[in-house]
């Protein structure tokens, strides 16, 4: 079997690239911004954002690498179950690709700091209303990349009911990336309601949704797909 060739190829480029993303992800969120941002504390962020700017770059450049890996993952992901079942792949792909624009949105959102502190202190606008902006952005962020989490797990409950479907990958790979899927859909849209009831598992519900992915990927990388001939019918099935 040549690397990257056929169905096989295609199996073990979406698990790079998923892979990719999650290391780009962990990079920006648990590396660069965990180590600048103090939570609920716009003056000290500031700060270490002035301090060091080129780390919090590094964590929007990151930003950049995970969001290119999964709208490629996407595309790769489609062509593999399309077969399978097409308008599911689609409806798919859509929330994918849904979840990608919004967290690229809650990205922008991220950047405004480093440019509200580059010059700072502005006419008319003094340092405390400046800090009070850097925490006000990262907030959103934090909030508009809760609902990209949401299409995500969305996402990841459709490509693991796919999988499971297919018989292209073992049935519990599928019904872990399903679960994984959906326990951060869920948590993430309890967040929106009552945040205060789910604050302290939403971390939690990530993590699992990521190491659902993490295996999910790594089966696909390592292993890459058991071959399939699919009826010309399935494909048009949902």
């Amino acid at each position: 079997m040549k690397l990257f060739a056929g169905v096989e190829g295609k199996a073990q480029l979406a698990g790079f690239f998923i892979l990719g993303a999650m290391a780009a992800r962990i990079l920006g969120d648990a590396v660069a911004r965990a180590a600048l941002v103090v939570p609920g504390n716009g003056r000290e962020t500031a700060r270490n954002i002035a301090d060091y700017p080129w780390l919090y770059r590094v964590g929007e450049a990151a930003d950049v690498v995970m969001l290119c890996g999964m709208v490629v993952a996407t595309a790769l992901l489609y062509a593999l179950f399309a077969p399978v079942a097409r308008n599911l792949a689609r409806v798919a792909a859509l929330m994918s690709l849904t979840g990608i624009a919004t967290l690229a949105a809650s990205s922008l959102m991220t950047m405004a700091p480093p440019v509200l502190l580059d010059g700072a202190p502005h006419p008319g606008i003094g340092m405390a209303e400046l800090h009070s902006l850097v925490q006000i952005s990262l907030a959103l962020g934090q909030a508009v990349q809760g609902i990209g989490r949401i299409f995500i797990g969305l996402y990841q409950l459709l490509i693991g009911w796919l999988a499971f479907r297919s018989g292209l990958l073992p049935k519990a790979v599928g019904i872990g990336l399903a679960l994984g899927g959906l326990i951060q859909m869920a948590v993430r849209s309890v967040a929106l309601i009552a945040p205060d009831m789910v604050d302290a598992t939403v971390i939690q519900a990530d993590i699992v949704a990521l190491l659902a992915e993490a295996a999910f990927a790594l089966r696909l990388l390592i292993s890459g797909v058991r071959p399939r001939h699919f009826p010309a019918g399935s494909a048009a099935g949902s």
